[in-house]
């Protein structure tokens, strides 16, 4: 634990122009220019102030007052928050990569799509001062980093260390904790619905009542964590989700498939794998696999770049942090299919020809798309009704024709003049 001393005196209260002047000197600090300073803001008063897409990398924001902050879409990677006091503040979509948020209170803060990339919210020592001797630190406070109802939708916090966090009914949903730290977490209704925490430490942690709906748990270690009344409905763990690869002859299955494919179906069959966990695969690179059939399979986390899947169907199936970069889905059949995370950068999700006049176009209906990369993905005649874009990157996506009717685009990219 690191002590930090507390000044005597009061807070020194900023004023908005204050800020901006401090900002200015970080800024020349940064671009390397005569009278640039480091931005601190250690123990200051900064309650309801704007500091939106300011870049405060390796800013010194100990101990600060920062309740109903606005801070949205600032780059902050490497600042210390240590102590600081940021209830209520706005995150949205901030860079806070490795910042160092030990004994921070984000409680009810908003997160959304904030990228925290191995930021440290641990518990942290708050020394406090001596009135005789200054900044003498006689006594230390120990706080737990406060989280309670903070939003963290969709936020990157791949190998945080979030150990003994107190995060009660604080929103994870959609967040990437792959390889996170939170043994002895206070995660008590905590919203985990559909969050990756593959590889995350759970030991000792607090989930009573917790919804884990959906949850990736590939990986993660549970020794002793508390999960009474915890809603684990369709998470992923390491036991086989449906139809186990070994009971298939699937080695067989998938050279019969592809053999039927490349000779036009005058050898091999085609095969089903309906319901089937295909992680076992680890990759199905460049496989041409058109027209398989498999409703509801598990494919997570597969390397299936340039994969060929021209008419599949994959209604329900599972393709969460798939690599599907430049894969060829013309006329897929993807309904209600789970593509969050998903890599789909160049993919071909257009209609594929039948017949001269006849095209299948793509069925995305009802697909999970939080987060995916869809970028320069051929997505022409591309039925999305209803489908969730939530955070996705659709930057230079071809949508002509496509049907978005009941889409959900928040924080998503690419969309912004698509009707």
């Amino acid at each position: 634990m690191v002590a930090v001393p507390a000044p005597n005196s009061t807070r020194r209260r900023l004023t908005q122009q204050d800020v901006e002047i401090i900002c200015a000197k970080h800024d020349r600090l940064f671009s390397a220019r005569m009278g640039g300073a480091r931005a601190v803001f250690a123990w200051c008063e900064l309650h309801g102030l704007d500091l939106s897409g300011r870049n405060l990398s390796d800013a010194d924001f100990t101990g600060a007052h920062l309740v109903d902050c606005k801070l949205v879409g600032a780059r902050l990677d490497n600042a210390s928050f240590f102590g600081a006091d940021m209830q209520g503040s706005n995150f949205t979509d901030a860079s806070l990569r490795r910042a160092d948020l030990r004994g921070s209170c984000l409680r009810g803060a908003n997160l959304t799509g904030a990228d925290l990339f191995e930021a440290d919210l641990r518990e942290g020592a708050i020394a406090s001062p001596d009135r005789d001797k200054g900044l003498r630190i006689h006594e230390h406070e120990t706080r737990s980093g406060d989280a309670r109802g903070a939003i963290l939708a969709g936020a990157n916090l791949e190998r945080s260390r979030l150990s003994g966090i107190v995060a009660q009914k604080a929103d994870f949903s959609d967040a990437i904790l792959k390889d996170a730290k939170l043994v002895r977490a206070n995660l008590k209704q905590v919203n985990f619905n559909g969050a990756n925490l593959a590889g995350a430490d759970l030991s000792g942690a607090d989930l009573a009542g917790a919804d884990m709906r959906d949850a990736v748990l590939v990986g993660a270690k549970t020794f002793a964590w508390n999960i009474k009344d915890a809603d684990l409905e369709g998470a992923l763990t390491d036991a086989p989700a449906g139809r186990a690869l070994d009971d298939l002859p699937y080695e067989q299955m998938l050279r019969d498939h592809m053999l039927w494919c490349e000779t036009g179906g005058a050898k091999g069959k085609p095969s089903i794998f309906d319901k089937a966990d295909l992680r076992g695969l680890g990759s199905a690179r460049g496989f041409d696999l058109t027209a398989l059939s498999a409703r509801g399979a598990v494919f997570y986390g597969l390397d299936m770049e340039g994969v060929q899947l021209q008419g599949a169907q994959l209604e329900g199936a599972d393709l969460r942090h798939c690599n599907l970069r430049r894969a060829d889905l013309r006329g897929a059949r993807l309904a209600g299919a789970k593509l969050s995370g998903a890599d789909l950068r160049d993919a071909q999700l257009g209609p594929l020809m039948l017949a001269p006049e006849r095209l299948l176009p793509a069925d995305l209906s009802g697909a999970q798309l939080k987060s995916a990369d869809l970028a320069r993905a051929d997505l022409r005649q591309a039925n999305l009704t209803g489908a969730d874009l939530s955070r996705a990157n659709l930057t230079n996506a071809h949508l002509k024709s496509a049907i978005l009717s009941g889409v959900l685009r928040e924080g998503s990219r690419g969309l912004e003049q698509v009707v």
